[in-house]
């Protein structure tokens, strides 16, 4: 950062690209403008956007932009225009810090942040001011726009009609569409399942609410097959996660700047260490998606096990330095 300062700086870097995006090829001198800056800041900004993005921070991850001449243009936003997704922990968690932010003297615009605890309010549908773990008990958080999405599939279990899901995998961080045999709804710490037969893995799935992006009630009966038998419910949301057999294991030993990494994908093992970090067994589905979470973590994560995917950390790794003539 520059002499300017992270609180002035900060702000006007998130602003920077929604803004562009919905204009498109804007000249130089009007965006300086109408953020109070020089073209010459501008231009330093742009540059440092260059090198924000996505865990992977490679061709693909990475802010695109186009501003050699007068004019800038976003040419890859790396997912800054999607949708924000929370899970019910995660909207409890952040509405609670917000509403100790307005009551901290010092604060310049409380107006700001109640404006946003009210949208996380109206877009979970619950207020918050109850306790972190009553907020978390009702399934605070779902997502927005999957209100009509977590209403087909409720409709569906009703019913006992076949669902058509659009779903977040985050083992596999991917979308996909699969057909299912409704079973039952889950609430599990603080986050609601759907227990399903899955037509395409051929077997009983479990599916977070909070991830479909789009489901359709299909106009026949769910039928799952008669091998298809409910499981245990356990204590926690991830022992419901049973990985399927196309999915990988990896022992990785997280620093505490990496911890949050057993909090947000699913773990098959969780063991603390007395430093913050943890030791951790991690479901994956694909090697590449896993080395790019890997590279994106830096220092802050060792490979354990297996081999194989320490040395395809290695090898990328090596490619990237290559890339740039180290």
């Amino acid at each position: 950062m520059t002499a300017e300062g992270v609180t002035d700086r900060l702000p006007r870097l998130l602003t920077l690209v929604p803004w562009l995006l919905a204009r498109p090829g804007v000249p130089v001198a009007d965006a300086a403008a109408e953020f109070g800056i020089t073209e010459s800041q501008l231009r330093r900004d742009l540059e440092l956007l260059w090198m924000c993005g996505l865990p992977g921070y490679g061709p693909g991850d990475l802010v695109d932009l186009s501003f050699e001449g007068d004019t800038v243009t976003v040419v890859y936003d790396a997912g800054l225009s999607r949708p924000l997704r929370m899970s019910g922990p995660e909207a409890a968690t952040l509405a609670v810090a917000l509403r100790a932010l307005a009551d901290a003297p010092g604060v310049a615009d409380t107006d700001a942040v109640q404006r946003a605890l009210a949208k996380i309010e109206q877009a979970s549908g619950q207020a918050t001011d109850g306790p972190v773990e009553d907020a978390v008990a009702v399934g605070l958080g779902r997502a927005p726009g999957n209100a009509a999405a977590e209403a087909a599939v409720r409709d569906g279990v009703a019913r006992h009609r076949a669902l058509r899901l659009t779903y977040y995998s985050a083992s596999r961080d991917a979308v996909g569409r699969r057909d299912v045999d409704p079973m039952r709804l889950l609430l599990v710490d603080g986050s609601t399942y759907l227990e399903a037969w899955c037509r395409r893995a051929e077997g009983v799935r479990m599916f977070r609410l909070d991830r479909v992006d789009d489901a359709e009630v299909l106009d026949e009966p769910s039928s799952p097959p008669s091998t298809a038998t409910p499981r245990e419910v356990p204590a926690d949301a991830a022992g419901l996660l049973t990985p399927d057999g196309r999915q990988q294991l990896a022992a990785l030993r997280l620093a505490p700047a990496a911890r949050w990494v057993a909090e947000y994908y699913p773990m098959e093992d969780v063991v603390a260490d007395d430093d913050g970090g943890a030791r951790v067994q991690m479901r994956y589905g694909d090697r590449a998606w896993m080395v790019r979470l890997l590279l994106g973590l830096g220092e802050h994560v060792e490979v354990l096990w297996p081999a194989e995917l320490a040395a395809a950390r290695a090898d990328r790794a090596a490619e990237a330095l290559g890339a740039y003539g180290s």
